[in-house]
Protein backbone atom coordinates (compact mmCIF):
# COMPACT_ATOMS: atom_id res chain seq x y z
CA UNK A 1 0.00 0.00 0.00
CA UNK A 2 2.68 1.99 -0.55
CA UNK A 3 2.24 3.68 -3.56
CA UNK A 4 -0.35 6.75 -2.55
CA UNK A 5 0.66 8.71 0.57
CA UNK A 6 -0.67 8.67 3.31
CA UNK A 7 -3.04 11.57 3.38
CA UNK A 8 -4.75 9.44 0.49
CA UNK A 9 -5.23 6.66 1.88
CA UNK A 10 -6.48 8.32 4.79
CA UNK A 11 -9.39 9.97 2.16
CA UNK A 12 -10.02 6.68 0.68
CA UNK A 13 -10.58 4.63 4.16
CA UNK A 14 -12.57 7.68 5.04
CA UNK A 15 -14.63 7.47 1.82
CA UNK A 16 -14.75 3.91 2.08
CA UNK A 17 -16.77 4.22 5.56
CA UNK A 18 -19.07 6.48 3.88
CA UNK A 19 -19.78 5.25 0.77
CA UNK A 20 -23.18 3.69 -0.59
CA UNK A 21 -23.29 0.10 -1.40
CA UNK A 22 -24.29 0.83 -4.92
CA UNK A 23 -21.73 3.24 -5.17
CA UNK A 24 -18.62 1.19 -3.84
CA UNK A 25 -20.26 -1.45 -6.36
CA UNK A 26 -19.45 1.66 -9.56
CA UNK A 27 -16.41 2.27 -7.83
CA UNK A 28 -14.89 -1.02 -8.32
CA UNK A 29 -15.96 -1.86 -11.26
CA UNK A 30 -14.26 0.88 -12.94
CA UNK A 31 -11.03 -0.19 -11.16
CA UNK A 32 -10.81 -3.39 -12.96
CA UNK A 33 -11.08 -1.61 -15.90
CA UNK A 34 -7.18 -3.11 -15.14
CA UNK A 35 -8.21 -6.42 -15.56
CA UNK A 36 -10.58 -7.40 -18.12
CA UNK A 37 -11.48 -10.56 -20.07
CA UNK A 38 -9.57 -10.91 -22.96
CA UNK A 39 -10.00 -10.01 -26.24
CA UNK A 40 -9.84 -12.92 -28.59
CA UNK A 41 -8.02 -13.63 -32.46
CA UNK A 42 -11.57 -13.50 -34.36
CA UNK A 43 -9.46 -12.71 -37.54
CA UNK A 44 -6.61 -13.22 -39.20
CA UNK A 45 -3.82 -12.38 -41.89
CA UNK A 46 -5.92 -14.52 -44.53
CA UNK A 47 -9.35 -12.13 -44.11
CA UNK A 48 -7.68 -9.76 -46.32
CA UNK A 49 -5.05 -12.13 -48.50
CA UNK A 50 -1.82 -11.54 -46.79
CA UNK A 51 0.61 -14.40 -47.59
CA UNK A 52 3.55 -15.87 -46.55
CA UNK A 53 2.66 -14.75 -42.71
CA UNK A 54 3.82 -17.15 -39.34
CA UNK A 55 2.84 -17.24 -35.87
CA UNK A 56 5.65 -16.69 -33.52
CA UNK A 57 6.25 -17.07 -29.87
CA UNK A 58 8.64 -13.73 -28.05
CA UNK A 59 9.77 -13.61 -24.68
CA UNK A 60 9.25 -10.49 -23.21
CA UNK A 61 12.17 -9.09 -21.06
CA UNK A 62 10.90 -10.86 -18.12
CA UNK A 63 10.17 -14.27 -19.58
CA UNK A 64 6.77 -13.97 -20.26
CA UNK A 65 5.50 -15.72 -23.46
CA UNK A 66 4.20 -13.19 -25.97
CA UNK A 67 2.31 -14.39 -29.50
CA UNK A 68 2.72 -12.60 -32.44
CA UNK A 69 2.55 -12.25 -36.17
CA UNK A 70 4.86 -11.63 -38.62
CA UNK A 71 3.62 -10.69 -42.12
CA UNK A 72 5.98 -9.90 -44.90
CA UNK A 73 5.51 -6.98 -47.45
CA UNK A 74 3.49 -7.99 -50.61
CA UNK A 75 5.25 -9.62 -52.88
CA UNK A 76 7.95 -10.66 -50.44
CA UNK A 77 10.25 -9.37 -47.62
CA UNK A 78 11.10 -5.58 -47.91
CA UNK A 79 13.72 -4.23 -46.03
CA UNK A 80 11.35 -2.00 -43.66
CA UNK A 81 9.71 -3.26 -40.47
CA UNK A 82 7.21 -1.64 -38.49
CA UNK A 83 7.00 -3.26 -35.09
CA UNK A 84 2.76 -3.12 -34.20
CA UNK A 85 1.09 -3.07 -30.49
CA UNK A 86 -2.32 -2.85 -29.04
CA UNK A 87 -4.75 -0.90 -26.68
CA UNK A 88 -6.21 -2.14 -23.29
CA UNK A 89 -8.26 -4.56 -24.00
CA UNK A 90 -7.32 -5.40 -27.28
CA UNK A 91 -5.20 -8.01 -28.87
CA UNK A 92 -3.41 -8.04 -32.27
CA UNK A 93 -6.68 -8.67 -34.23
CA UNK A 94 -7.94 -5.57 -32.78
CA UNK A 95 -11.39 -5.82 -30.34
CA UNK A 96 -14.14 -8.34 -30.94
CA UNK A 97 -16.89 -5.34 -29.16
CA UNK A 98 -19.28 -6.52 -32.46
CA UNK A 99 -19.62 -10.02 -30.71
CA UNK A 100 -21.71 -8.74 -27.91
CA UNK A 101 -20.54 -9.05 -24.32
CA UNK A 102 -18.20 -9.30 -22.32
CA UNK A 103 -16.40 -6.51 -24.75
CA UNK A 104 -19.79 -5.16 -25.55
CA UNK A 105 -19.41 -3.58 -22.32
CA UNK A 106 -16.65 -1.62 -23.58
CA UNK A 107 -17.85 -0.41 -26.74
CA UNK A 108 -20.18 -2.42 -29.15
CA UNK A 109 -17.50 -1.78 -32.23
CA UNK A 110 -15.42 -3.72 -34.17
CA UNK A 111 -11.73 -2.45 -34.17
CA UNK A 112 -10.09 -4.24 -36.80
CA UNK A 113 -6.31 -3.84 -36.73
CA UNK A 114 -5.58 -6.40 -40.24
CA UNK A 115 -6.72 -3.92 -42.31
CA UNK A 116 -4.22 -1.78 -40.67
CA UNK A 117 -1.74 -4.60 -41.87
CA UNK A 118 -2.92 -4.87 -44.72
CA UNK A 119 -2.08 -1.16 -45.60
CA UNK A 120 1.41 -1.67 -43.91
CA UNK A 121 1.94 -4.67 -46.45
CA UNK A 122 0.57 -3.51 -49.40
CA UNK A 123 2.67 -0.10 -49.28
CA UNK A 124 5.86 -2.83 -48.72
CA UNK A 125 6.33 -2.30 -44.67
CA UNK A 126 6.87 -5.97 -43.06
CA UNK A 127 4.71 -6.08 -39.81
CA UNK A 128 5.75 -7.42 -36.06
CA UNK A 129 2.35 -7.55 -34.40
CA UNK A 130 2.23 -8.98 -31.00
CA UNK A 131 -0.29 -9.38 -27.71
CA UNK A 132 0.56 -8.04 -24.54
CA UNK A 133 0.96 -10.05 -21.31
CA UNK A 134 -2.80 -10.71 -20.07
CA UNK A 135 -4.29 -10.17 -23.29
CA UNK A 136 -5.08 -12.09 -26.51
CA UNK A 137 -3.20 -14.97 -26.47
CA UNK A 138 -0.03 -14.10 -24.47
CA UNK A 139 1.06 -15.70 -21.19
CA UNK A 140 -0.08 -14.43 -18.02
CA UNK A 141 1.58 -12.42 -15.69
CA UNK A 142 1.06 -10.23 -12.40
CA UNK A 143 -2.00 -11.66 -11.14
CA UNK A 144 -3.53 -10.67 -14.73
CA UNK A 145 -3.62 -7.21 -14.00
CA UNK A 146 -2.62 -4.74 -16.66
CA UNK A 147 -0.11 -2.01 -15.52
CA UNK A 148 -0.97 0.50 -18.24
CA UNK A 149 2.97 0.63 -18.90
CA UNK A 150 4.66 -0.53 -15.47
CA UNK A 151 5.06 -4.09 -16.50
CA UNK A 152 4.21 -3.95 -20.35
CA UNK A 153 7.19 -2.05 -20.61
CA UNK A 154 9.17 -5.37 -20.73
CA UNK A 155 7.18 -6.78 -23.52
CA UNK A 156 8.04 -3.82 -25.74
CA UNK A 157 12.22 -4.41 -24.88
CA UNK A 158 11.59 -7.86 -25.57
CA UNK A 159 10.24 -7.68 -28.59
CA UNK A 160 12.76 -5.31 -29.82
CA UNK A 161 15.80 -7.68 -28.27
CA UNK A 162 14.32 -10.43 -30.92
CA UNK A 163 14.10 -8.25 -34.00
CA UNK A 164 17.85 -6.89 -32.96
CA UNK A 165 19.27 -10.61 -32.30
CA UNK A 166 16.97 -12.05 -36.00
CA UNK A 167 19.44 -12.79 -38.41
CA UNK A 168 16.89 -10.55 -41.32
CA UNK A 169 14.77 -8.33 -39.15
CA UNK A 170 18.00 -6.76 -37.21
CA UNK A 171 19.12 -5.45 -40.72
CA UNK A 172 15.98 -3.87 -41.59
CA UNK A 173 14.90 0.15 -40.70
CA UNK A 174 12.31 -0.28 -38.19
CA UNK A 175 9.04 2.44 -37.34
CA UNK A 176 6.59 1.61 -34.30
CA UNK A 177 3.31 1.76 -33.94
CA UNK A 178 2.52 1.62 -30.31
CA UNK A 179 -0.81 2.73 -29.06
CA UNK A 180 -2.62 3.33 -26.25
CA UNK A 181 -1.22 0.84 -23.38
CA UNK A 182 1.30 -0.01 -26.17
CA UNK A 183 2.51 4.10 -26.47
CA UNK A 184 2.60 4.13 -22.35
CA UNK A 185 4.10 1.12 -22.60
CA UNK A 186 7.17 2.03 -25.71
CA UNK A 187 7.59 5.51 -23.76
CA UNK A 188 8.47 3.58 -20.69
CA UNK A 189 10.67 1.09 -22.41
CA UNK A 190 12.49 3.95 -24.56
CA UNK A 191 13.00 5.55 -21.10
CA UNK A 192 14.54 2.82 -19.59
CA UNK A 193 16.63 1.09 -22.20
CA UNK A 194 16.99 4.00 -24.67
CA UNK A 195 20.11 2.15 -26.51
CA UNK A 196 17.63 -0.25 -27.50
CA UNK A 197 15.44 2.23 -29.52
CA UNK A 198 18.63 4.50 -30.96
CA UNK A 199 17.65 2.97 -34.34
CA UNK A 200 14.18 3.55 -34.70
CA UNK A 201 13.61 5.93 -37.66
CA UNK A 202 9.72 6.96 -36.18
CA UNK A 203 6.88 5.97 -33.76
CA UNK A 204 2.82 6.48 -34.75
CA UNK A 205 1.63 6.82 -31.36
CA UNK A 206 -2.42 7.39 -31.44
CA UNK A 207 -4.07 7.65 -28.33
CA UNK A 208 -1.95 7.22 -25.59
CA UNK A 209 -3.63 8.10 -22.67
CA UNK A 210 -3.18 9.41 -18.48
CA UNK A 211 -5.31 7.02 -16.66
CA UNK A 212 -6.32 9.37 -14.29
CA UNK A 213 -7.92 11.73 -16.67
CA UNK A 214 -10.04 8.32 -17.75
CA UNK A 215 -10.98 7.83 -14.17
CA UNK A 216 -12.29 11.38 -13.56
CA UNK A 217 -14.49 10.95 -17.36
CA UNK A 218 -16.19 8.01 -15.86
CA UNK A 219 -16.65 8.58 -12.37
CA UNK A 220 -17.87 11.72 -13.49
CA UNK A 221 -20.46 10.39 -16.30
CA UNK A 222 -21.27 7.84 -13.08
CA UNK A 223 -21.88 10.35 -10.13
CA UNK A 224 -19.27 8.88 -8.28
CA UNK A 225 -16.38 11.55 -9.58
CA UNK A 226 -15.62 11.97 -5.54
CA UNK A 227 -14.31 8.88 -5.14
CA UNK A 228 -11.11 9.51 -6.70
CA UNK A 229 -8.93 8.22 -3.77
CA UNK A 230 -10.68 5.37 -3.40
CA UNK A 231 -10.52 4.53 -6.79
CA UNK A 232 -6.62 4.46 -6.51
CA UNK A 233 -7.68 2.13 -3.20
CA UNK A 234 -9.18 -0.40 -5.43
CA UNK A 235 -6.86 -0.33 -7.93
CA UNK A 236 -4.49 -1.56 -4.66
CA UNK A 237 -6.31 -4.11 -3.65
CA UNK A 238 -6.25 -5.72 -7.46
CA UNK A 239 -2.67 -5.83 -7.38
CA UNK A 240 -1.90 -2.91 -9.58
CA UNK A 241 -1.13 0.56 -9.27
CA UNK A 242 -2.18 3.96 -8.67
CA UNK A 243 -3.93 6.21 -11.85
CA UNK A 244 -1.19 9.15 -11.62
CA UNK A 245 1.20 6.08 -11.81
CA UNK A 246 -0.23 4.72 -15.33
CA UNK A 247 0.13 7.62 -18.04
CA UNK A 248 1.83 8.33 -21.25
CA UNK A 249 3.40 11.76 -19.56
CA UNK A 250 5.76 10.03 -17.23
CA UNK A 251 8.10 8.66 -19.92
CA UNK A 252 7.05 10.78 -22.66
CA UNK A 253 10.40 13.43 -22.33
CA UNK A 254 12.56 10.36 -23.12
CA UNK A 255 11.03 10.34 -26.41
CA UNK A 256 13.21 11.85 -28.91
CA UNK A 257 12.03 10.32 -32.32
CA UNK A 258 9.93 11.56 -34.74
CA UNK A 259 6.04 10.87 -33.54
CA UNK A 260 2.76 10.81 -35.43
CA UNK A 261 0.03 11.59 -32.90
CA UNK A 262 -3.68 11.38 -33.00
CA UNK A 263 -6.66 11.67 -30.31
CA UNK A 264 -10.26 12.09 -30.60
CA UNK A 265 -11.02 15.62 -29.71
CA UNK A 266 -14.40 14.89 -27.89
CA UNK A 267 -13.54 11.51 -26.61
CA UNK A 268 -16.32 10.14 -23.75
CA UNK A 269 -12.80 8.18 -22.28
CA UNK A 270 -10.76 11.51 -21.28
CA UNK A 271 -10.55 15.14 -22.03
CA UNK A 272 -8.81 16.96 -25.14
CA UNK A 273 -6.10 18.85 -22.66
CA UNK A 274 -4.86 16.04 -21.72
CA UNK A 275 -4.00 14.18 -25.01
CA UNK A 276 -2.54 17.53 -25.67
CA UNK A 277 -0.63 17.39 -22.60
CA UNK A 278 1.40 13.99 -23.00
CA UNK A 279 1.76 15.41 -26.87
CA UNK A 280 3.44 18.64 -25.67
CA UNK A 281 5.71 16.62 -23.22
CA UNK A 282 7.18 14.26 -25.92
CA UNK A 283 10.73 15.56 -26.72
CA UNK A 284 10.70 15.06 -30.43
CA UNK A 285 11.67 18.19 -32.35
CA UNK A 286 9.55 16.81 -35.30
CA UNK A 287 5.95 15.49 -34.16
CA UNK A 288 2.42 15.92 -35.14
CA UNK A 289 -0.50 15.82 -33.07
CA UNK A 290 -3.89 15.17 -35.32
CA UNK A 291 -7.13 15.83 -33.80
CA UNK A 292 -10.38 12.99 -34.87
CA UNK A 293 -13.26 15.83 -34.94
CA UNK A 294 -17.02 15.39 -34.91
CA UNK A 295 -17.02 12.10 -33.02
CA UNK A 296 -17.01 10.75 -28.85
CA UNK A 297 -16.18 7.21 -30.10
CA UNK A 298 -12.44 6.62 -28.94
CA UNK A 299 -12.86 2.63 -29.95
CA UNK A 300 -15.01 3.10 -32.91
CA UNK A 301 -13.23 5.98 -34.40
CA UNK A 302 -10.03 6.19 -32.73
CA UNK A 303 -8.62 2.98 -33.10
CA UNK A 304 -9.71 2.81 -36.73
CA UNK A 305 -8.60 5.80 -38.11
CA UNK A 306 -5.81 4.38 -39.58
CA UNK A 307 -7.42 1.81 -40.74
CA UNK A 308 -10.17 4.09 -42.84
CA UNK A 309 -7.53 6.91 -43.68
CA UNK A 310 -4.01 5.43 -44.24
CA UNK A 311 -3.01 8.23 -46.25
CA UNK A 312 -1.52 10.05 -43.49
CA UNK A 313 0.01 7.14 -41.60
CA UNK A 314 1.38 5.73 -44.88
CA UNK A 315 3.19 9.51 -45.76
CA UNK A 316 4.52 9.65 -42.38
CA UNK A 317 6.12 6.68 -42.33
CA UNK A 318 7.41 7.15 -45.94
CA UNK A 319 9.34 10.17 -44.91
CA UNK A 320 11.24 8.70 -42.95
CA UNK A 321 11.43 5.29 -44.14
CA UNK A 322 12.20 5.66 -47.73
Amino acid sequence: MSRISEERMAKANEQLKAISQEDHAKVKALAAIVKTPRSFIFKTPDAYGMTGWSDLVIPSDDGTPLEAWYIPAKGGESDKLVIFNHALPMCRAGFPGHFGEPWSNFDDAEIDFVIQYKHLTDAGYNVLTYDFRNHGNSGAANNGVCGIGQWEWRDCVGVKKYVDQHPRLSKMKVALYSQCLGGVSQYAAISKHPELFKNVLCMCSPLVPNMTAIFEAFSKRQGISQYQELIDLELLKLGGFPAADMGGYLWAPAVTLPVLMWQVREDIWTKPEDGQKTFDLLASKDKELVWIEDTTRRFKDGYNWFGRNPEKVLGFLGKYMN
